[in-house]
């Protein structure tokens, strides 16, 4: 049956402001090197004001992953929601002009502002994420059309939105949609501290749904145990299961089927984006038929192409990186 649409993603829609510093501005401002902080509204500002050099990038996980399968040459769609200011216009009219269809309208009114990230980037490549989560996690189920997650080929979702009871009603109503219509449904699952508050949800999900992307310390989290055990337990609840491991092969599990891929050690310029898109590069080989190492090492190529450069987007044609690898 064809689709309208490859691969539809739904998540939090956030502005990346990104700017290099050194360890000291990190000290100085309390910032946790190497991790994601939600911050409120005050501090927020704050930073944005304290950045140098900043660049500005349409982000949010889901819609960096799409981006990448844009990229790839497949017809994407995004579920999010921006507020009608200037970071909401930029962002929309962003990911329309990056060939991702951005389905919801820039909200206007007294709504709150559009969401942002600023991500301060070590000499060392390593990001330190504070995130301001203003309207994008106001998404809701009345943000979910019929027209497009029943139109996906697949769906991939945000384990983030599980934070507000409107995110997963929303999370649940595009998964229930898209597989009703014969799509597949899958889930990233953010951070270990996601999956530490929404435990027992991501187990229902890991069951429920076709593919289930994490890393190591996630899989972890999850299962409470060693990644071995973790593995042996997801891979006999899930579909599909795949398992990132920084600067380690990737595991891959479905069924009986069992696939280690040996990854490539490429020293960062900046990590933002690599497990987005290893996400954009194994959703590529999952919607086009690929056997499984093929999509893991798809996975691994997209990934070492973004952490070449600074921003979470690919800058290279993938398809010809796939091609110089072998893979298509």
């Amino acid at each position: 049956m064809t689709k309208r649409y490859d691969v539809v993603g739904i998540g939090n829609a956030i502005v990346d402001v990104i700017s290099p510093v050194d360890d000291n501005f990190l000290d100085l401002m309390g910032i946790e090197k190497g991790i994601m902080q939600l911050v409120e509204r005050p501090r927020g500002e704050m930073l944005y004001g304290a950045m140098k050099e900043r660049v500005q990038a349409p982000g949010g996980a889901v819609a960096n992953t799409l981006a990448g399968l844009g990229n790839l040459g497949l017809s994407t769609a995004f579920i999010g929601r921006v507020h009608d200011d200037a970071l909401g216009r930029f962002y929309a009219r962003s990911m329309s002009e990056g060939g991702t269809e951005f389905v919801n309208a820039p909200v206007p009114g007294g709504e709150l502002p559009t969401s942002r990230s600023m991500i301060f980037v070590s000499p060392d490549g390593e990001r330190s994420m504070n995130t301001y989560l203003g309207i994008s996690s106001e998404i809701g189920p009345d943000d979910v059309s019929d027209a497009v997650a029943g139109e996906a080929q697949i769906l991939f979702l945000e384990g983030y939105l599980y934070d507000k009871d409107k995110g997963k009603a929303a999370f649940e109503r595009a998964a229930k949609l898209c597989r009703e219509k014969g799509g597949r449904a899958g889930i990233a699952l953010s951070d270990p501290f996601c999956v530490d508050r929404h435990r027992d949800d991501f187990r229902r999900l890991v069951r429920d749904l076709d593919y289930v992307i994490g890393n190591e310390h996630e899989w972890e989290s999850l299962y409470q145990t060693d990644l071995s055990a973790a593995m042996e337990q997801a891979a006999a609840e899930s579909g599909l299961v795949v398992c990132t491991r920084s600067g380690a092969d990737v595991l891959l599990q479905r069924g009986d089927e069992s696939v280690s891929v040996p990854v490539r050690r490429v020293v960062p310029v900046d990590a933002t984006g690599a497990g987005d898109q290893f996400a954009a590069g194994f959703l590529y080989g999952y919607a086009t038929g690929a056997p499984l190492d093929v999509a893991g090492r798809m996975g691994c190529v997209s990934a070492a192409e973004v952490i070449g450069h600074y921003g979470a987007r690919p800058k290279a044609d993938l398809k010809e990186l796939f091609r110089k690898e072998g893979l298509l």
